[in-house]
């Protein structure tokens, strides 16, 4: 007697297919430390996985006293954890050259809504680059939260 499996298709790409749709959702996808390079302290890196699928790598810092004023033009994301580490977006906004007061605004909001980190994505171009960015990483549990 031959131990043969029977492998039923329709199920295996139905699971393919359910893999792929509940990859798209917005996560998390840390990134390995560089804190063993010579060199200038490390800045903890990590990155997020958008619903298109495209990656968007992030500085890491304390939502505690952030230096708005050198921030520059990025996407800033506030990001609280669960005890297990696992990150949950908070709120998502564009910041440009001006006004840092809307911007300060969106902290304490984003504070009051129990965020810790503070997620800056430095690499967009422009602003309506930026502005594609946050539609992207912007989901059911973020919608209404831009600055």
């Amino acid at each position: 007697m031959a131990n043969k499996r029977a492998l039923s298709w329709s199920a295996a790409l139905r699971d393919l297919r359910d893999d792929r749709s509940r990859s798209m959702d917005v996560r998390e996808e840390r990134l390995r430390s560089t804190a063993g390079l010579r060199g200038t302290p490390a800045l903890t890196l990590s990155a997020w996985r958008g619903h298109s699928g495209r990656r968007y790598v992030v500085g890491v810092h304390d939502l505690v006293e952030p230096d708005l004023a050198e921030m520059g033009e990025a996407v800033v994301m506030a990001v609280r954890r669960d005890a297990a580490g696992v990150a949950e977006l908070v709120a998502l906004s564009t910041a440009g050259e001006t006004p840092r007061e809307r911007l300060q605004n969106w902290v304490a909001r984003a504070r009051n809504s129990g965020a810790t980190e503070m997620h800056v994505h430095r690499l967009a171009e422009d602003e309506s680059e930026r502005r594609a960015i946050v539609a992207d990483l912007d989901g059911p549990a973020t919608t209404g939260t831009q600055a």
